[in-house]
């Protein structure tokens, strides 16, 4: 199991969390695993940017984007260089820490 810290959220997750990943599992699977309600409007499918989150530590050890995630991370509020849609990035062997990003480019929330 690999370790991912998450960095308070006002929303979703204002104490901050540690959470155990799979190695080969998303980094949004395993915070929606553990309770952490990350949006996920395309249901993973990579059509959105509303999983965007910043990996603060741990970033080489996730393997490179696709062109599909690229082109939509170019759409995503706040990019920055060690942004990554978490439906995407598996989990290696490397713990990570991951920021949720505070706003969201987002048409349809799931959250009612």
């Amino acid at each position: 199991m690999t370790e991912i810290v998450v960095l308070p959220h006002h929303e979703i997750c204002p104490e901050g969390a540690v959470v155990e990943a799979e190695v080969g599992e998303s980094i949004c699977e395993a915070l929606l695993r553990n309770d952490i309600d990350i949006e996920h409007a395309c249901e993973m499918s990579c059509a959105c940017t509303t999983c965007h989150v910043i990996v603060r530590e741990g970033f080489s050890s996730l393997e490179d984007a696709d062109e599909l995630e690229e082109d939509y991370l170019d759409k995503a509020w706040g990019l920055e260089p060690e942004s990554r849609l978490s439906c995407q990035a598996k989990v290696g062997q490397e713990s990570l820490v991951v920021e949720i990003p505070r706003y969201t480019i987002n048409h349809a929330s799931e959250r009612h």
